[in-house]
C-alpha cells in the first residue's frame, strides 16, 4: 500500500526566506553544476527533452540548456523556486519550462522525455517509490534517469571536509549548513544497499549504482522494447 501523506516532501518546505537563502548559498557552486551539466550533455542529441525533477534556483537547467539545443523542463513543489527559477531563466536568456508539480504526480503525459535527472533531492520525496515509477512513465522507450544524492552513510568528518574544503563555505553559512545536514538530511538520504532494495519494487526494477565518499550516483534506464 503506497505511504499515506499530506505533503510531497519530508521536513520544512524550501519555500520563502528559506529557499531564498538556499539560492543565494548554491549559486556559489555553478563550477559543480557546470560540470554536471557537461557530464548530462555527453549521452544527448539535438533537441533532446530534459526533465530536471526538483531544480530548485534552477542552476543546473540553465547549465544544460546553454550547452545545446534542448527542450529543458523544470518541475518543482515550491512555489518559491518556481519563481526564482524563472527569474534566473530570463536572466540568462534561456528558455526553459519551469513548472510547479509534485514528483510523486507529475503534470506530463507518458513517454515524454528522453533524460531526467534529479540532484540533491531525492531523499527529500515523501513518496519515493511513486516518485520513480512517475520518472520511469514520463522517459520515452530507453529513456535514461539519473539520481544524484547524499549518502545515508557519510561520516561526519567528511561531511566536515565537504563543506569547508569543496563548498568553500564559512562562518555562519558553514555552521548552519553543517547543522541542516548532520540533523535532517543524512538523517532522510539512503544507503546504496537502501536505494537499490527500492528501486527494485518501482517499474524501473533495477539500477546501476556509483558511490564516492559523499554522494550516490544512481543511473536507471527505461526498457528500450516495453514488454519484455
Amino acid at each position: 500500500m503506497p505511504e499515506k501523506v499530506s505533503k510531497g516532501y519530508k521536513g520544512l518546505g524550501m519555500n520563502g526566506v528559506i529557499a531564498a537563502w538556499y539560492a543565494k548559498n548554491t549559486r556559489k557552486n555553478m563550477e559543480d553544476y557546470r560540470r554536471v551539466a557537461k557530464k548530462a550533455a555527453q549521452s544527448l542529441y539535438t533537441e533532446a527533452s530534459v526533465l530536471e525533477v526538483a531544480p530548485g534556483p534552477g542552476y543546473l537547467s540553465l547549465e544544460l540548456a546553454k550547452l545545446g539545443n534542448y527542450k529543458v523542463t523544470g518541475l518543482d513543489i515550491s512555489e518559491t523556486f518556481v519563481e526564482i527559477a524563472r527569474k534566473h531563466a530570463k536572466e540568462a536568456g534561456v528558455e526553459i519550462d519551469f513548472r510547479l508539480g509534485d514528483a510523486a504526480a507529475m503534470p506530463f503525459p507518458d513517454e515524454t522525455f528522453d533524460l531526467i535527472i534529479c540532484r540533491s533531492a531525492f531523499k527529500n520525496f515523501s513518496q519515493p517509490i511513486r516518485a520513480l515509477d512517475e520518472m520511469h512513465r514520463v522517459l520515452k522507450p530507453g529513456g535514461k534517469a539519473v539520481i544524484l544524492d547524499l549518502r545515508g552513510d557519510v561520516s561526519s568528518a567528511r561531511l566536515n571536509r565537504h563543506v569547508e574544503e569543496e563548498l568553500a563555505y564559512t562562518g555562519v553559512n558553514a555552521l548552519l549548513t553543517k547543522w541542516v545536514m548532520r540533523s535532517m538530511l543524512i538523517k532522510r538520504a539512503y544507503t546504496k544497499q537502501a536505494f537499490a532494495e527500492m528501486v527494485s519494487k518501482s517499474e524501473f526494477g533495477s539500477c546501476e549504482i556509483l558511490e564516492d565518499s559523499i554522494e550516490l550516483e544512481i543511473r536507471l534506464e527505461k526498457n528500450p522494447h516495453p514488454g519484455h
